[in-house]
């Protein structure tokens, strides 16, 4: 056989930048066993063992948490190591306040805990995704690992605590008036059902339909709403967007449009069924409408979901249009056109969350 060299020139390099560039993705590296240290870290419940405790040893911790004190010992060093936990000498590692609302206060919109466990649930699926890399098919919701679906719910439900009732729902027009007459209310692609449950202990004389692909989030959603009392003005069902029945003064897409092969026909599905004076309230993920406006930290973190799980979602389903996490008011704006709407104005923004009105 006869070898042919490339007669291409290699490039010289540059020496700081190979070497910076090294630094970043040593830290990166450390950044992805990281989402496994914080998903252990909530789970095992050490996080909230040292909110407002002050410095603890590893062996105080392990007993406050019914843990092995060298597993928490090499946890602590790992969590010392990237900054989420401070060493303070003498073997003992404090958790700043800032940080224990970020990973412990679940009532706060800056909590994100959840993130983690929706991310280490997404690797899963790692070795499913290379081959869909190759033959272009898709991994459906309802096919990853279970820790997903909690996960998920867990990310957003702060922010919709914060933001739902207080301050999405009064600016869309006429919808709050609607809402506290008496309206009917859906709210697709409902997970289990947290932005279902905060509208129906908020608004008791409306009624709430949630709707889900997922059999399994459903039954959760059920649950939850018994849990919360306002399961006499709630129901569930399993149904994808094309099966929704019904007429609705107001229907709500909560970060999950994107997610949908046929977001033209999602949305041309919930015109048939919207009254005549109905609103669409539309909750995507936070995007400029250009890629190089979306080079950030938030930006990285959706593009990564997306890429893990919003676009093989979508095309594991018919048409499979892939919007993906990080599609950006005006392409939505164009999916809306496309379903037969007029109007689209953006009322609310938070910086996880766009919110979007449509109306006919």
């Amino acid at each position: 056989m006869t070898t042919i060299e490339s007669t291409t020139p290699t490039p010289a390099l540059d020496e700081d930048a190979l070497v910076a560039f090294v630094g970043r993705a040593v830290t990166d590296v450390g950044t992805v066993l990281g989402g496994s240290m914080a998903v252990l870290g909530d789970r095992l419940g050490l996080y909230r063992a040292m909110a407002g405790a002050g410095p603890v040893t590893a062996a105080e911790l392990a007993d406050r948490t019914g843990t092995v004190e060298r597993y928490v010992r090499e946890w602590l060093s790992a969590q010392a190591a990237t900054g989420y936990v401070t060493y303070e000498g003498d073997d003992r590692f404090s958790l700043p306040a800032e940080h224990a609302v970020v990973l412990t206060d679940e009532r706060s919109p800056a909590c994100v805990i959840g993130a983690f466990e929706t991310a280490l649930a997404a690797l899963h699926s790692t070795d499913r995704l290379a081959a869909a890399f190759r033959d272009g098919s898709g991994v459906g919701w309802g096919e990853h690992h279970h820790d997903l679906y909690e996960g998920c719910e867990r990310f957003f439900r702060p922010g919709y605590q914060a933001n739902l009732v207080s301050t999405w729902l009064p600016a869309l027009s006429g919808v709050e008036e609607k809402l506290r007459a008496g309206a009917q209310v859906a709210d697709i692609g409902c997970g289990h059902g947290a932005s279902t449950v905060l509208m129906a202990a908020a608004y008791p004389s409306s009624t709430f339909t949630g709707f889900d692909a997922h059999a399994g989030s459903i039954d959760e959603a059920r649950r939850r709403a018994a849990a919360a009392g306002v399961a006499d003005r709630t129901a569930f069902e399993t149904r994808t967007v094309s099966d929704v029945e019904g007429t609705f003064d107001l229907v709500c897409f909560f970060d999950c449009l994107h997610d949908m092969g046929d977001p033209v026909g999602a949305l041309t599905r919930v015109r048939e069924v919207l009254a005549a004076d109905g609103t669409v309230m539309l909750v995507e993920p936070m995007a400029a409408d250009r890629l190089e406006d979306n080079l950030n930290p938030v930006g990285a973190a959706y593009y990564g979901f997306s890429t893990l799980l919003c676009t093989p979602s979508s095309l594991s389903q018919d048409v499979g249009a892939a919007l993906g996490a990080q599609a950006g008011e005006a392409r939505l704006r164009e999916v809306a056109d496309a379903a037969g709407f007029t109007t689209l104005r953006r009322v609310a923004e938070t910086p996880f969350n766009m919110v979007l009105e449509l109306r006919r």
